[in-house]
């Protein structure tokens, strides 16, 4: 069994999943409890510098073995998982040598990983797949990233005839509820240049993400009897569906894919006379993100209106597209294609339809952009990852370390 596997069927098990309701930080406890387990790990393969703080960020140093000056780079994952499913009592399924056909994940269930829904299954024919039971996800996002990180820096480490310039790691909490680099100490870390290893299928490399923003409404109704409501009651739940119907309809992410934009309606909960709603906005271009927050607008002002001023429209901007960043800076870029290219992984460089820790940290002054970690559809019951996908994430990984001391 590889290294990196083991690690990666040991940290699954772990429950790390984030709450979006909650106020602490890290937003639950076995976050916490990870982050130290990962630091003491760190400190038992020998790194310098470990530290993991209150808040669960870890970082550690592996310092140059060479004389010669090269940038020091950084290697970031996060160690929640998504609150979309349950990340309690993961029980990680092996299908080896896998023949391409469906593969059966829960019998009791019925739960079956279908090849004509997901065909890139086909892709992996020969491999060793790992699944979920088809109960909960699997953690591959992020926990294969952590994984592939240490193992790649234990290999250096006992492999210590490979020069390479000072590598920093860092694992951060809460990134799935948008909070990761929240209290990410980028002067502390102090990386010239850093990826995060939280892509998905292997190849991926990105360094356009989404703008981001969320949008929470509430609408105030008038609470009247049916029998006698004409003229007078105002469903507040009404109000929001006219509301939800007015924006565009081919702008949901249904309906959209590669650099389109959406708003996607997260969360609806209300009764006549009261309805909370919330949306999350999307689009790469930030002329379009900004058109897409004014007709957001927009329709609030028209329907206020037309029922009295009944809602309240809270819209904040989360993250930005870090591609402003990074394009200041592609050589970081070129390195990682390289990389991959030298150990036999075509680079499919892609816009994510979704946000990152490197987004954010690239604009604290880190520049950070994706690379894969080999997992397929994250955040549900069908999330899968081969072997052969993570252990080439640790060849790419320490091929850029490696070219990056040839600087």
């Amino acid at each position: 069994m590889s290294k990196v596997l083991e690690r990666f069927l040991e940290y699954v098990k772990i429950e790390t999943t984030s709450d979006p309701n909650s106020d602490t930080v890290p937003s639950t406890r076995s976050q916490l409890a990870f982050a130290n387990r990962l630091a003491e790990e760190l400190k038992d393969l020998g790194l310098e510098d470990v530290s993991v703080d209150d808040k669960a960020y870890v970082m550690a140093t592996l310092p140059a073995n060479m004389d010669k000056k090269v940038p020091t780079i950084g290697f970031i994952a996060h160690m929640d998982t998504s609150p979309d499913m349950s990340g309690k009592d993961v029980k990680a399924k092996m299908v080896e040598n896998y023949d391409g056909k469906d593969i059966l994940l829960n019998e009791e269930k019925n739960i079956i990983l279908s090849v004509s829904e997901f065909p890139e299954l086909k892709n992996y024919i020969g491999d060793t797949i790992i699944t979920t039971d088809g109960t909960t996800l699997l953690g591959a996002d992020n926990k294969a990233g952590i994984a592939e990180i240490i193992s790649a820096v234990e290999y250096l480490i006992e492999n210590p005839h490979i020069p390479h310039g000072t590598v920093k790691i860092a694992f951060t909490p809460d990134e799935e509820i948008g909070r990761g680099a929240d209290y990410f100490d980028v002067e502390k870390f102090n990386a010239d240049f850093a990826y995060t290893v939280d892509g998905g299928p292997i190849g991926d490399l990105n360094f356009e993400n989404f703008n981001a923003a969320s949008a929470k409404i509430t609408i105030k109704g008038t609470n009247i009897h049916p029998g006698s409501a004409k003229n007078l009651m105002t469903n507040s739940m009404q109000v929001a569906i006219d509301l939800h119907n007015m924006l565009p309809v081919n702008e949901r992410p249904e309906f959209t894919e590669g650099y389109e934009g959406f708003y996607h309606l997260v969360g609806f909960n209300g009764n006549v006379e009261k309805t909370e709603i919330s949306y999350i906005i999307r689009d790469h271009d930030m002329e379009k993100f900004n058109k897409k927050k004014e007709t957001m607008e927009k329709i609030i002002e028209f329907l206020n209106y037309k029922y009295g001023n009944i809602i309240t429209l809270d819209m904040k901007d989360s993250y930005y597209n870090m591609k402003e960043k990074i394009k200041e800076n592609m050589e970081i870029i070129e390195l990682a294609k390289k990389a991959m290219e030298e150990v036999g992984v075509k680079p499919i460089i892609s816009p994510i339809r979704g946000g990152t820790d490197g987004a954010r940290l690239s604009y604290m002054g880190l520049s950070c952009p994706n690379i894969f970690t080999g997992g397929h559809n994250f955040h549900g019951r069908y999330e899968y990852i081969p072997l052969s996908s993570m252990e080439k994430a640790v060849e790419v990984i320490l091929k850029i370390i490696e070219l990056n001391a040839k600087f």
